[in-house]
């Protein structure tokens, strides 16, 4: 039995779809959340009957994300707890972590949430400037987003992240210096701050395509990056992931399970899995998710047995996310091989490029490989 595991449960509802957001949400569906906890709750039972050993589900973190957990009504929530407890170990969880909207997010939710055993709070701020929040479709102002942290934090909540994004449309260097200040003054402990990219199928991406969308230079954009890696550290926040920084010990626990390679379960439509080499993913439509759920159906089908060459792949990726960088022993250990034997050209290449960097014990990324990340990634691509 694997003992060492996540759990991502999703709950798809929003009270308004983001711009740029491509995740498997939706907004104006209300009237489903009843029957979708409900369905929730049994694909939870059906998880814990299948992968548990003594009766309940024992992960490492919990992570619920969305969409927009914080959506729900105090009774929702009070359903979705409790049927979480039911099945799972929560009292010795390492972190449990709740997304919430600034918007969606109040006294009585924060402290049933912490009165659940939630102990990180998760809040997507985006930006600090209302001008920016209104272009990308967010219904929360900067003012109500420092109300909102610091109404978490009165909770108990000592164990808090913010979003933030870059490269908005109308955003300058001077707008993102601001927000960047706001954050730091709130005494979070985590900031995951990420560049805009266009999805297909989005707003942003749909105004791009009609000619309405004017988004930063890219020069302008550099500017930007280059102005957060120095500025986060320089005020106490390490980067740990190319997206990801933090005050020491606060690192997303959680998120670097994925990172690591480690084996999680997801509930939730849309959700996915990764468990003993096989990865599942349960349906994103809510209605089929219901109705599959009601019929008693299991939902984590195959989907996919990882190859030998795709889980190296994923491997190094993953691992080259991460400050850290790829462990050489756990290569060897996973693999049977020393990672030059497969990667030692590449490895090589990148290293002369000045974009990685190698010690005895890993591979990682250099600060002008964290920047061109992608162009790395695609290195490891076997043939």
């Amino acid at each position: 039995m694997t003992t060492d595991f996540g759990v991502y449960i999703h709950i798809p509802f929003c009270k308004q779809k983001c711009f740029y957001c491509d995740f498997p949400s939706f907004a104006g569906r209300e009237k489903y959340i009843d029957d979708y906890l409900n369905s929730l709750h049994h694909e939870m039972e059906l998880g814990a009957e299948r992968f548990a050993e003594k009766g309940k589900l024992t992960p490492h973190t919990i992570y619920i994300g969305g969409g927009t957990p914080s959506h729900l009504n105090l009774s929702q929530m009070e359903m979705l707890f409790k049927s979480i407890h039911a099945n799972m170990q929560v009292k010795n969880v390492a972190e449990f972590t709740m997304e919430a909207n600034p918007c969606t997010i109040d006294e009585e939710k924060l402290h049933l949430m912490k009165d659940n055993g939630v102990n990180r709070v998760s809040i997507g701020v985006q930006s600090f400037d209302n001008g920016c929040l209104k272009r990308i479709g967010r219904v929360h102002t900067g003012e109500m987003a420092i109300e909102k942290v610091s109404m978490a934090q009165r909770a108990g909540f000592d164990n808090i992240s913010i979003d933030l994004m870059y490269g908005l449309p109308g955003q300058s260097i001077d707008i993102l210096k601001e927000s960047l200040d706001k954050v730091v003054a709130l005494g979070v402990q985590h900031i995951s701050i990420y560049g805009l990219q266009l999805e297909e199928g989005t707003v942003l991406a749909k105004q791009q395509e009609l000619h309405k969308l004017e988004l930063p230079a890219d020069e302008a954009v550099e500017e930007m990056y280059d102005y957060l890696v120095e500025y986060l550290p320089a005020h106490g926040f390490n980067r740990y992931e190319i997206s990801n920084y933090a005050l020491e010990e606060y690192h997303s626990r959680h998120n670097t399970l994925y990172w690591q390679d480690v084996p999680y379960l997801g509930f939730g439509s849309g959700a996915h899995s990764y468990w003993r080499g096989n990865r599942y993913e349960n349906p994103v439509d809510i209605g089929e998710y219901i109705k599959a759920t009601a019929e008693g159906k299991f939902l984590h089908i195959v989907e996919e047995t990882v190859s030998e060459k795709a889980h190296m792949e994923e491997f190094c990726f993953l691992g080259l996310r991460m400050t850290s960088g790829i462990n050489k022993r756990k290569f060897r250990e996973i693999f049977n091989k020393d990672i030059n034997e497969v990667f030692g050209k590449v490895i090589d290449k990148m290293v002369a490029k000045a974009l990685l960097g190698e010690s005895e014990t890993a591979i990682f990324l250099t600060p002008l490989g964290m920047k061109y990340g992608n162009v790395v990634f695609g290195e490891f691509i076997l043939e």
